[in-house]
């Protein structure tokens, strides 16, 4: 049964991981959570009730947290909206702002920012303090950093163990697409799955993935950087946190 002393937000998000991660977030809050993972999905959910907020990835398999926007609007002007990207230029965090959404939360990110970003457009007080950032390392990252994943879902072993068998669980399917896309030169679906596992590596602390997506995001033509995601995936799934 729905509570009607909390709010109710629809969350609209692809990527498993990152969905679940998301949620977790906002229950803690506590907050109700509707999910969704596609624009059409969220259309039905938005024109079906009302929610105190929306929180849209810019990104989505039938459109984009833009395209959502607009539409929820003709029917819930007033409804606040936060965007959520795993992208931080600059350009796309100032289009996202000039179509409506009142800011950006960039992935991978600590629950405590998600929920103080919630908090703040809602009127709310503020009960935790968004965590700071460590600093990216040069040197090669563990497989698994826990200190990465604790801070993302502040300390809850229990989230982190769910959220790092999802991710094991899903992460050859974006694999084999990664490399896939990757061998016929389609930088942009290459891109499209990169975005999104990187996001989700942060959750859960999959730091030297996250290195190599990073990687060859930087340089999604090089062969070499390609065959070094592609061993430290393999490695990462042998080796479960």
């Amino acid at each position: 049964m729905k509570n009607p002393q909390v709010p109710r937000v629809l969350l609209v998000e692809d990527d498993p991981t990152s969905r679940a991660f998301l949620t977790a977030a906002v229950e803690a809050m506590p907050a109700e959570v509707d999910g969704a993972a596609t624009l059409a999905a969220a259309m039905a959910l938005g024109d079906a009730q009302d929610y105190q907020l929306w929180l849209f990835d810019a990104h989505l398999p039938d459109g984009s947290g833009i395209d959502l926007l607009e539409r929820l609007r003709q029917r819930h002007p007033a409804t606040p909206a936060l965007a959520h990207t795993a992208t931080g230029e600059s350009d796309i965090r100032n289009r996202l702002i000039a179509s409506g959404f009142s800011d950006v939360l960039v992935k991978p990110l600590p629950a405590a920012a998600v929920r103080c970003a919630i908090r703040r457009l809602l009127g709310l007080p503020e009960h935790d303090a968004p965590a700071s950032s460590a600093a990216a390392s040069q040197e090669e990252a563990p497989i698994w950093d826990d200190d990465i994943a604790a801070r993302a879902l502040n300390g809850n072993r229990v989230h982190i163990a769910t959220l790092r068998g999802l991710f094991t669980q899903e992460l050859p399917n974006a694999r084999r697409s990664i490399c896939a896309a990757a061998q016929i030169g389609n930088l942009e679906a290459l891109r499209g799955e990169l975005h999104k596992l990187r996001a989700s590596c942060g959750f859960v602390g999959a730091a030297r993935l996250a290195q190599a997506v990073q990687a060859l995001q930087a340089q999604p033509d090089s062969s070499a950087l390609l065959q070094r995601f592609d061993q430290v995936a393999l490695d990462t799934v042998e080796q479960t946190g």
